[in-house]
C-alpha cells in the first residue's frame, strides 16, 4: 500500500501552512486511493498534541504525519535547522517523487553520491529540480526564481508563489553561472531563515 508523509512546522503553539498541507494530502489521497473527502488534519494534529505533549507550546517541532487512506501516525520531534554549505549536482532521469512518499530509498541512494558535499542538487532530464530534502531558489540579483518542475511541490514554495515573492523558471545546470546564490526551503526551513549557499560551493 502507498504510504505518504507530511512534515509540518509547529512553533510556539502554531502549525504552519496547514492550507497547503491539506491540499497536498487531498490530492495525494485522490491519486493513490481515489478519495475525494477533505482530510481531517487539524483535529488529528490537535488530538495528537494533547496526547503526546499537553504543554507543547514553546519551541520548534517537526510534526511527522504518516498516512494512506487515513492518518496512521503523528509524531512531534524537536527540530534544529540543518547546516548545509555545499551541494553536488547528481543526474537521475527516472526519479519520481511527485507525491511525498514515506519511502525515500531512491533519494537516499542519490544522497549517497554527494561525495564531500553536504547535500545533492538533482538534475532530471537536463533540468534542475530539488535537493534531497528541499526545494531551491536562485537569486539573479533582481528576483528569486524556483524551478518550474521540482521533484515535489513543497508547501513553503506554494506559499511564496501565491504571494508572488518568487517566480518559476526552467533552469539548466549551465544556467547556474547566472545566479549569485541558492536558498533552500522546505516545510521546516522558511524563506526568512536564509539557508543560503554560495554558487562557488555547487559542483559536479
Amino acid at each position: 500500500m502507498c504510504r505518504l508523509l507530511e512534515t509540518i512546522r509547529y512553533e510556539n503553539g502554531r502549525f504552519d501552512h496547514l492550507k497547503y498541507h491539506r491540499q497536498r494530502m487531498k490530492y495525494s489521497q485522490k491519486i493513490c486511493f481515489g478519495l475525494e473527502n477533505e482530510p481531517r488534519l487539524l483535529s488529528s494534529l490537535q488530538k495528537a498534541k494533547e496526547e503526546q505533549f499537553a504543554d507543547l507550546e514553546n519551541g520548534l517541532f517537526k510534526c511527522r504525519v504518516v498516512y494512506d487512506s487515513q492518518i496512521r501516525e503523528i509524531r512531534f520531534l524537536p527540530y534544529v535547522l540543518p547546516v548545509i554549505r555545499s551541494l553536488r549536482l547528481v543526474q537521475c532521469d527516472d526519479l519520481d517523487y511527485s507525491l511525498k512518499y514515506e519511502d525515500r530509498s531512491r533519494l537516499n541512494l542519490l544522497f549517497g553520491q554527494r561525495g564531500g558535499a553536504d547535500d545533492i542538487l538533482i538534475v532530471k532530464n537536463g533540468w534542475i529540480t530539488d535537493t534531497s530534502y528541499c526545494n531551491v531558489l536562485f537569486f539573479n540579483r533582481k528576483r528569486w526564481l524556483t524551478p518550474e518542475q521540482p521533484l515535489l511541490k513543497g508547501t513553503q514554495r506554494a506559499a511564496l508563489l501565491e504571494t508572488e515573492r518568487v517566480e518559476t523558471a526552467r533552469i539548466r545546470p549551465g544556467d547556474l553561472k547566472l545566479f549569485s546564490g541558492i536558498r533552500l526551503m522546505n516545510a521546516m526551513i522558511r524563506f526568512e531563515d536564509k539557508l543560503d549557499i554560495p554558487m562557488e560551493n555547487v559542483s559536479w
